[in-house]
């Protein structure tokens, strides 16, 4: 071989492997755009998601919305915005007013022992009732039953004051009350099962369309104000003439007997 042939074919090995450094290069460099490119979408994927999850998380809630939607007042109410449930023989001369919560247990066991005593009381004309709502329970644990069950009364009570009471006495009743911790009332189908135990409410398509429209939703939240207005702190609590009736100078009458010692002195009172 001649030292030309020799030299040209180290030249071309030269060229070959320069031509190879250069190709593996231009690959290594195309690796990394595509690595930084996919980064980069990551980061705007991530970022995309957390932007869309802070949207969502400020958007209010259902409930909240509802404080702006149009107010629907059932019938059988008077005063601002509805809030003035009172009912009974235009005879009688005192109101009781009770203070109650949908989810309270404490009302449910009032209602349990008293309920049927106090009926019957409202029925004879010896007192008005004037009923008002409170959710404050849902405060506590972010639930909604509170405000849907009483959403629910509204709708019972736009059919009629009897129904209004008889649907309450049915969500208060030992079957259907759930515990505190369990918000069954959040759930529509439920207030439709305790109400078909209501005569008057008993597949009842206006009454069942109410519910499940949220008709009276609006009307929920501003008569739950009105209980936050009203200074009293726990339920059930019953007045007359501005005086609470009480067993032991600050609880609610929990037994019959003791409903009716304290109702007979706000009675003369």
């Amino acid at each position: 071989m001649s030292k030309r042939n020799s030299a040209a074919a180290k030249t071309a090995a030269r060229e070959r492997l320069r031509a190879e450094r250069e190709r593996q290069a231009k690959r290594a460099k195309v690796r990394r755009q595509l690595i930084v490119a996919g980064s980069v979408v990551a980061v705007l994927a991530i970022a995309g998601g957390i932007g869309y999850a802070v949207v969502q998380n400020s958007k209010p809630s259902y409930w909240e919305s509802a404080k702006d939607d149009k107010l629907v007042k059932p019938a059988n109410t008077t005063g601002t915005n509805g809030t003035t449930v009172v009912f009974g023989k235009s005879t009688a001369k005192k109101t009781l007013v009770m203070y109650e919560d949908p989810r309270c247990p404490i009302c449910a066991q009032f209602e349990q022992v008293v309920g049927s005593t106090v009926k019957s009381d409202w029925d004879a004309g010896k007192f008005k009732i004037q009923y008002v709502g409170a959710t404050f329970i849902d405060n506590k644990d972010n639930g909604e039953g509170s405000k849907n069950a009483l959403s629910a009364m509204g709708a019972a009570l736009n059919i009629s004051p009897e129904a209004f009471l008889e649907y309450k006495t049915a969500l208060y009743s030992t079957k259907y009350h759930p515990d505190e911790t369990t918000d069954k009332f959040k759930d529509d189908a439920y207030l439709i099962k305790v109400a078909n135990t209501v005569p008057a409410l008993k597949n009842n398509k206006a009454f069942q369309k109410a519910v499940k429209d949220g008709t009276y939703d609006k009307w929920a939240l501003d008569m739950s104000a009105t209980f936050d207005k009203s200074g009293v702190t726990g339920t059930p609590t019953l007045k007359m003439d501005g005086k609470a009736l009480t067993s032991d100078g600050s609880n609610a009458p929990m037994t019959v007997d003791t409903f009716n010692t304290a109702l007979t002195a706000a009675l003369k009172g």
